[in-house]
């Protein structure tokens, strides 16, 4: 593990959150402790393990309202961790902590499941301030069955989405959404038709007005892989180039067969005419705002990032 990785920003006491406890996993006793600290300070109850066998079987006790993991791990290391949390309880929050500089890691750890990640060296309150964030959208209230008022269900196609209840399905069958999965289609259903870039997504359904653009790529195409017929021709969230994604509107999902409709005509074709600038699925190794350059799927991670820092 590198030297000094995290940050000396000055902390903050509770902010009035209901109190979570929060699983912290790094091998780095500097860097637990910090975390662990700030995460105290900030009103939650902390437990720490050193390794993956550790964490897994804190996990097993006492299952965690939010995992802080870090990536690089003795013998078992954070996506292995990951994964086997989400199989053992379903969607717990999860953020990790990489020092790694490699946008496939990163982005490999937003595929296994994790919420967020942040890059060492990082600001400890930036952290307690992310851990917040995503506490406050899990604890969203789930009411009693059958108190759900209809009209809070959002409805199109074959999709059905009760934000209340916390519960999304496809032509009946439930979807097994990740918490920023499920408030991604939410914001969607919400503004069909609408295109959004990833900037505004990441305003708007993360809450946060910086960070790295490939978590918005990568969560558009785990949604992907969960409503569409065909994720490698996306018919209900759709790329628009130039700008970001939107939801197709009802007359375009007929129209494209999308959601188990029958066969039809394509989609319309939302790229603009060549020459615009841009391209919000740019392949790595390019620049995020290259005229015409097309990427080589709807979903290749950015090569360009934004500072994570404001």
């Amino acid at each position: 593990m590198q030297s000094n990785p995290v940050g000396g920003d000055a902390g903050h006491g509770a902010n009035g959150q209901a109190p979570a406890h929060v699983l912290v996993v790094d091998d780095d006793p500097t860097v637990a402790e910090v975390v662990a600290g700030y995460l105290d300070r900030a009103g939650h109850d902390v437990a720490r393990a050193a390794d993956g066998p550790s964490a897994l079987a804190r996990f097993a006790r006492r299952r965690p309202d939010l995992v802080v993991l870090d990536l690089m791990l003795p013998g078992m290391d954070g996506f292995e961790v990951c994964r086997r949390m989400r199989e053992q309880g379903g969607p717990v929050p999860v953020i990790m902590l990489t020092a790694r500089g490699d946008e496939e890691d990163r982005v490999l750890g937003l595929e296994t499941g994790a919420d967020d990640y942040v890059t060492k060296p990082f600001s400890p309150r930036e952290l307690v301030l992310r851990v917040g964030s995503v506490l406050r959208r899990a604890r969203l209230p789930v009411p009693v069955p059958g108190t759900s008022p209809a009209a809070g269900v959002l409805r199109t196609a074959a999709l059905s989405l009760d934000p209340a209840a916390r519960r999304a399905t496809r032509e009946g069958a439930e979807l097994a959404l990740t918490l920023r999965e499920f408030d991604l289609l939410a914001f969607f259903l919400r503004h069909p038709g609408r295109a959004f870039s990833r900037e505004e997504l990441m305003s708007e359904v993360w809450g946060w007005d910086f960070g790295d653009l490939s978590t918005v790529t990568v969560h558009v195409r785990r949604l992907r892989a969960k409503i569409e017929h065909d994720p490698a021709r996306p018919r209900l969230i759709q790329t628009v180039w130039g700008v970001g994604y939107r939801l197709a509107e009802p007359e375009d999902m007929a129209a494209g067969g999308s959601a188990g409709a029958g066969a039809g005509r394509p989609p319309r074709d939302t790229r603009p005419a060549p020459g615009a600038e841009g391209v919000p699925d740019t392949p790595a190794g390019t620049s995020a705002s290259s005229p015409d350059t097309p990427p080589r799927s709807p979903d290749t991670p950015p090569g360009s990032r934004r500072s994570a820092r404001p």
